[in-house]
């Protein structure tokens, strides 16, 4: 069995690549069933898709991994709308135990673009729920996540890798604080009510805004969160007539397209009457169009941007990350050895298999005799005879057929098997 981990992240893809290839949850269904069908003899398949990054999950009993690492990413540059050969710089590709560490690094906060966050497990998850409702998760990618799981709980457990992390909203306050005076006196509008919205809005809530409101195309949805926040909901439409109001605004849609103009930023500074504004544009693929940033007013911060100010986090964190690393390698060679069982399944079948059919015919003719009225023990014997002769025939017919280094590694491994007291064949 193979299991191959491929696709894209922050750090090996910009803004505007990772954008082609978000795939929203609610589609991940017919999507990972379009991807299913295009591979050849893959068994199981999975996507995870984030702001942060796209990445295919595949495990094949065909053991090709570079055949189907091959048309992974050509069905994903076709689904991107870009070149095959455009797309593989960005592009990574790990195996087997470094599918495992991979995915385990990734589930433990190790590869995200806040070390030691936790929403990538939900998102991780939902991955594992979508590919059991299409019907392309086995039994070795069903392993694989929650083998991730267990190892990013023991990490979160007994490390302390989740206290000496920055989050996304912590620097989004920063940020605020470089620009204005009084984090309190300010406005801000959130658009969105996704997954990522509830932490970036408890956040931005605990410091006391004078005003928070919440845009969002659903307006039930929308209220339903500004309720838990004491903020305003709104609808998109409106927030954008109402955007020069805000001081900052934090954009988190799942739109395909920007739902922040440039025209509509450059009335709101007008009114503002110049007035500074931030922005932060948190979606991928973009909320907020991309020349926003050269409006002399705006200060305009993609995801991407946040980068710098989210990694820093001291010695006690690098000391938690290399506790960490320690706890997955771990994992990552449980793994591998629970996959190398995986190779020996059908091998162990035909064993059981031959072994009942030994076992059904020797009791077979035991009944057989038994009707003609033969002795109870002489039954027994035969019975007994005829099942040790099945099972050491073919052992003895190797020995007897096989010479030279083949005869020594097959009497080693009778030995080992048959024998209290192994011997050895003579060299």
């Amino acid at each position: 069995m193979t299991v191959i981990a491929l696709g894209l992240n922050h750090t090996t893809a910009p803004l505007d690549v990772r954008g082609r290839f978000a795939f929203p949850g609610d589609q991940l269904v017919p999507t990972l069933r379009a991807f299913s069908g295009r591979l050849q003899r893959a068994a199981e398949v999975a996507i995870v898709s984030t702001c942060n990054r796209t990445e295919l999950y595949v495990g094949s009993a065909g053991g090709d991994a570079r055949g189907l690492a091959g048309q992974a990413l050509g069905w994903l540059a076709e689904a991107g709308g870009m070149a095959a050969n455009d797309l593989q710089p960005h592009f990574y590709v790990h195996e087997d135990a470094g599918a495992a560490r991979h995915t385990f690094r990734l589930a433990s906060g190790l590869s995200s673009m806040v070390i030691g966050e936790t929403q990538i497990l939900g998102q991780m998850k939902l991955a594992v729920r979508e590919a059991g409702t299409a019907g392309t998760l086995g039994t070795t990618l069903h392993q694989l996540f929650q083998r991730s799981f267990a190892v990013a709980k023991e990490v979160r457990t007994g490390t302390e890798i989740g206290m000496h992390t920055i989050s996304l909203a912590a620097a989004i306050v920063r940020l605020a604080g470089n620009l204005f005076e009084d984090f309190g006196e300010l406005k801000v509008l959130f658009l969105g009510a996704g997954e990522m919205a509830a932490p970036v809005l408890a956040h931005l809530a605990a410091r006391a805004p004078r005003q928070l409101t919440i845009a969002n195309r659903s307006l039930e949805r929308g209220e339903a969160l500004a309720a838990h926040f004491g903020a305003e909901a709104i609808g998109l439409a409106d927030a954008m007539t109402r955007l020069a109001e805000f001081d900052v605004v934090v954009s988190c849609t799942a739109s395909p397209l920007p739902v922040i103009g440039l025209g509509a930023v450059e009335r709101a500074i007008k009114a503002r009457r110049r007035r500074p504004m931030l922005m932060v544009d948190l979606a991928v693929p973009r909320d907020i169009e991309a020349e926003v940033a050269a409006l002399t007013d705006v200060y305009l911060y993609t995801i991407d941007d946040l980068a710098q100010i989210v990694q820093a986090g001291g010695d006690r964190r690098l000391a938690a990350v290399g506790q960490a690393e320690t706890i997955i390698e771990s994992g990552v060679q449980d793994f591998v050895r629970w996959l190398g069982t995986r190779e020996t399944v059908p091998l162990i079948q035909a064993l059981q298999t031959q072994a009942e059919s030994w076992r059904a015919s020797e009791l077979q003719r035991a009944r057989r005799m038994l009707a003609k009225g033969d002795d109870i023990d002489a039954v027994l014997e035969t019975l007994s005879r005829g099942l040790t002769q099945k099972m050491l025939h073919g052992p003895m017919a190797g020995l007897q057929h096989s010479d030279g280094p083949e005869r020594v590694a097959l009497t080693d491994t009778l030995s080992r098997l048959f024998l209290q007291c192994p011997m050895r064949a003579p060299r």
